[in-house]
């Protein structure tokens, strides 16, 4: 029994640990804003239907 509980422990406190690193990641980082633009060359426009 005492290692089901280790192993409660452990699982919890990682758990817990992925949680924190995404909530603070979710707060303190914010993204760049702006726009982007790809340019497509014109032979992948217009291919031919197989």
């Amino acid at each position: 029994m005492p290692t089901l509980f280790r192993l409660l422990i452990t699982l919890g406190i990682f758990a817990g640990l992925v949680y924190g690193a995404m909530f603070a990641l979710a707060t303190y980082v914010q993204p760049n804003k702006g726009e982007m633009t790809v340019r497509i060359p014109p032979e992948k426009l217009n291919r031919p239907a197989l």
